[in-house]
């Protein structure tokens, strides 16, 4: 039997789990752009060692899971198709769209665009899946996309028109696919369990990586300065493999509602991490759009359910 002590602790726990996943999410971002602006790694050349470095923990983690259970669930064909598609929409298009659209915007645009997504989520399942918006998300979509345009204002003020216009549409897009895979995912999480599931989209979504390489960049992916590898396994390691289950374990403590409040930490953290490492200037326009966006999504996630 738990005590409250131990209960206590249990959510401390939890919160920490959180707190720190989503900030280790946010510095993704900031590796990019620094191994472009530094190293020059193409897109695809990045996103391919980034699932190259993140498959081999993915595959011990689903080995260890299988030997563990006794009773490991059994995908059919139309479920192991729904799998393929979920890796492909999750995994692949969502990261590539990312990477791509860093090419053209900062990291701290990018990750407050990223957030977008549980807006993206009311809607598609209101067009698709007939689920009703209520008033209180229909101000929360008004109050999030007014923060996005409060916090592009400084760069459209020096001339970055159509780089940002182009990198935004990349990363919305990547936000859109991202929203699709969590719709898709309802499906799936419940009959094979979260951890297995992401284990299977990773490594899904690592062929396909693997398969529009080879197929698209006839350079080597072996040619670039060792820090540029150093800093694609730690961009596999902390910001993708660690975060993706400290959070799902901080949500099993916790709850989804009190881990989306502080997770909102993410789009903070990016902006001061861009601005150390990358010098990316903290605006005052930025600030405001970036509290009214996280006011938005709180509302989404919160007091719209």
């Amino acid at each position: 039997m738990k005590t409250k002590s131990t209960n206590k602790s249990s959510y401390f726990a939890g919160v920490i789990l959180v707190f720190v996943g989503a900030v280790a999410f946010a510095g993704k971002a900031v590796l990019v752009r620094y191994n472009y602006l530094h190293y020059h790694v193409d897109t695809i050349s990045l996103l391919a060692l980034r699932m190259l470095f993140s498959a081999p923990f993915y595959v011990g983690i689903l080995v260890f899971k299988n030997i563990k259970d006794t009773t490991k669930p059994t995908l059919s064909s139309k479920e192991w198709l729904t799998m393929v598609l979920i890796g492909i929409v999750g995994y692949y298009l969502a990261a590539l769209f990312d990477f791509w659209g860093l090419n053209y915007v900062t990291a701290s645009v990018e990750r407050l665009i990223l957030f977008l997504y549980p807006t993206i989520v009311v809607i598609v399942s209101a067009i698709f899946l007939k689920k009703k918006i209520t008033r209180i998300q229909y101000l929360a979509l008004v109050v999030t996309y007014l923060g996005v345009f409060f916090s592009f204002i400084p760069d459209l003020k020096i001339g970055m028109q159509k780089d940002l216009l182009l990198g935004s549409f990349l990363v919305f897009l990547s936000a859109f696919t991202y929203a699709l895979y969590l719709i898709g995912s309802g499906e799936m999480i419940p009959k094979i369990g979260s951890l297995r599931f992401t284990c299977y989209a990773m490594l899904i979504s690592t062929v396909i990586v693997m398969g529009h390489f080879f197929l698209t960049n006839h350079a080597s992916l072996f040619s670039y300065p060792k820090e540029a590898y150093l800093l694609s396994f730690v961009m596999a390691l902390f910001t993708t493999v660690i975060p993706s289950f400290m959070i799902s374990d901080g949500i099993k403590k916790i709850g989804s509602g009190n881990a989306s409040i502080i997770g909102s930490i993410g789009p903070v953290a990016t902006i001061i991490m861009a601005n150390i490492f990358l010098n990316e200037p903290i605006s005052i326009w930025q600030i405001g759009g970036t509290i009214i966006v996280l006011i938005g999504v709180l509302m989404i996630s919160v007091k719209g359910k």
